[in-house]
């Protein structure tokens, strides 16, 4: 039987006491979850192994199944293996996010959602400005980017900057871990300060405040690896063929470590405002060649950091009837079934603005199956379902089983 997951990042929240006491995923009308929901099996899943940061990397690898402590090294190998870079032994990747800062305030973790083209503007800026034998930057898509630090010590704190909104960036600047990194944190401070000094003179940064928009004034490199040692979706469960659909760097990187193809869908954006019919089409056309597939919705998630309620239901909305839909309905004129999993990464509470690493809800949906008692689909409800709390690799184990 071939296998989907429909991944919505952050889709899991807390009561909101604007919404009667429900959480998003409760109050929002999701037809289609629950059907599936009422046709399968629930229950939810432990995406954050203990000791580790409730980031989307994390999550995301552990519902893959694979063992975190094991072969854990952070966003930005993910994202150098996204973008194409051959990530050298010596070398250290990090995830290098553009960054608004007012004052001594982190603004917020995104620079306004800036482009991926005036990104690239500025980050050939920075590598003209601050680039080294020893250091580069590379663009990657959005905010998002990828720094690489030859001879780096990844024995460093970091606070990603998405759990920081509107509070002082300079307490949480990068600090050693031991007294070897120190060279590297102290370089990596640096950079972010020399950074805020050159950027805000950017043209594409004067253009962006004259419009009203938030400048990208300050890079923010986080989450420090080297290249991991992954074994494939073939090695680990024996599937011939898998493909990934995302618009976020640090998901496909995982697809090009896990051996799946990478597939771009036209129009997708990791906002609200991606495409998601297009990535609905290009799901069910994988599905016609592959066994597996792994399609990623990023809108809620961002929703999510900007605390905005009223979006990040509507993207739960969008997320249930232009993919869950679309991808259900076609399935249902097939000879040959197929699983369907449909689950957050991890919560995005709107009211803090960043992750948790509280258990996240899950449904399994497969043609013939016995059903349990649970018909509709949110955080608490499928604490009555067949599942109690899933972790490691049970769940990806009982979607392919």
């Amino acid at each position: 039987m071939k296998s989907i997951i429909i991944l919505g990042d952050g889709m899991a929240d807390e009561p909101i006491p604007a919404l009667g006491g429900k959480t998003p995923l409760q109050y929002a009308d999701t037809p289609y979850m629950d059907k599936l929901a009422a046709l399968g099996v629930t229950g939810r899943m432990k995406t954050v192994p203990d000791g580790f940061h409730p980031g989307s990397e994390v999550a995301n690898m552990a519902v893959l199944g694979y063992d975190l402590p094991t072969v854990y090294e952070g966003r930005g190998v993910l994202e150098a293996a996204s973008i194409g870079y051959d990530l050298k032994s010596e070398e250290m990747a990090m995830r290098c996010n553009l960054v608004c800062v007012e004052g001594d305030i982190l603004k917020n973790h995104s620079a306004g959602h800036i482009s991926t083209e005036e990104s690239d503007e500025l980050i050939k800026f920075l590598n003209e400005k601050l680039a080294t034998d020893e250091l580069h930057f590379f663009t990657g898509v959005s905010y998002r980017h990828l720094l690489v630090v030859r001879g780096g010590d990844k024995r460093l704190r970091c606070v990603p900057p998405h759990d920081i909104p509107l509070h002082p960036f300079r307490p949480n600047m990068i600090r050693p871990e031991v007294p070897e990194a120190v060279d590297t944190a102290e370089l990596l401070n640096d950079l972010i300060l020399k950074s805020q000094k050159i950027l805000m003179e950017h043209p594409v940064n004067k253009k962006r405040v004259a419009e009203g928009k938030d400048p990208a004034n300050s890079i923010w490199p986080w989450s420090p690896g080297y290249r991991p040692a992954m074994l494939t979706m073939r090695e680990m469960y024996g599937i011939r063929s898998a493909s990934v659909i995302s618009a976020v760097d640090l998901i496909r990187g995982i697809g090009v470590y896990a051996g799946m193809k990478i597939i771009n869908v036209k129009g997708a954006t990791g906002l609200f405002d991606t495409n998601y019919e297009g990535k609905s089409e290009a799901a069910i056309e994988a599905l016609k060649i592959d066994d597996f597939v792994y399609l990623h919705i990023e809108a809620s998630d961002e929703a999510g950091h900007d605390g905005d309620i009223a979006l990040k239901i509507k993207t739960i909305e969008n997320l249930d009837k232009r993919v869950i839909g679309i991808i259900y309905e076609a399935l249902q004129r097939w000879n040959e079934p197929v699983a369907i999993a449909v689950l957050p990464d991890h919560p995005t509470p709107c009211l803090i603005r960043t992750h948790t690493n509280t258990p996240v809800p899950f449904l399994i949906y497969k043609p013939g199956q016995k059903p349990d008692t649970v018909t509709h689909f949110d955080e608490y409800s499928v604490q009555k379902g067949k599942f109690g709390i899933l972790q490691k690799d049970e769940f990806i184990k009982e979607l392919l089983s």
